[in-house]
């Protein structure tokens, strides 16, 4: 049985990066290479018409970077792997890329088979990180707060101030379907079943006191 190639997008605001990882990808029969954009606004406008399986993603991009594009990517088209290339190796670049959605994250100097060997990972439904990253992310020091993404946050803000979900996609201007997906991931994050426990979640942790914190 011939199995379909894995359709990859590269989006990397350098054109030589992009090019060159390109070049690479097209010599593997089982890889076909959709598109290379340059910003995260480019792909988030065109992932529906390039359908990609996976998305080799630059953390760091003019307008919208790496962290908000894999979670607005995410929220248009949740089957979508995303790959995080970056050089930063830090350990709150890693855990911020895995929290908002990353399945998983390269350093820019890896050598280029490890590229493909990340794609085939996480299309095998696997978390991939490269040597140097796998080596600098830390445990999360504070229980439950890390799981959460910006987005996350702020939809739990708006639950924990007793609004319905079609309040919070009015005030957010999304969906009242993306608010129940939140939701629902929430509850499953945190283990919590009720917009009670939410509520009691958000006290204890600071959000209701606006705490501001970044994730």
């Amino acid at each position: 049985m011939t199995h379909s190639p894995t359709r990859v997008a590269i989006v990397d605001d350098h054109p030589m990066v992009a090019e060159g990882i390109r070049a690479i990808l097209q010599t593997y029969d089982d890889i076909e290479v959709v598109g290379t954009l340059s910003c995260g606004q480019e792909i988030i406008d065109s992932v529906d018409a390039l359908a990609p399986d996976v998305v080799l993603l630059d953390l760091n991009m003019p307008g919208i970077g790496g962290l908000t594009a894999t979670e607005l990517l995410l929220e248009r088209r949740p089957g979508t792997r995303v790959l995080i290339l970056s050089m930063h190796d830090g350990s709150s670049y890693i855990s911020s890329a895995l929290s908002h959605g990353a399945m998983g994250y390269i350093l820019k100097d890896v050598p280029t088979e490890e590229i493909k060997t990340a794609i085939d990972k996480v299309m095998a439904g696997e978390r991939y990180l490269c040597t140097g990253a796998h080596a600098s992310l830390k445990p999360a020091t504070r229980e439950g707060v890390e799981q959460l993404t910006n987005r996350e946050q702020t939809i739990l803000l708006q639950l924990a101030q007793g609004k319905s979900n079609k309040e919070v996609a009015s005030a957010l201007d999304i969906s009242v379907r993306t608010v129940e997906t939140h939701r629902k991931n929430l509850r499953a994050k945190l283990g919590i079943s009720s917009t009670a426990g939410l509520t009691r979640y958000a006290l204890e942790h600071g959000v209701l006191q606006g705490t501001g914190k970044e994730f």
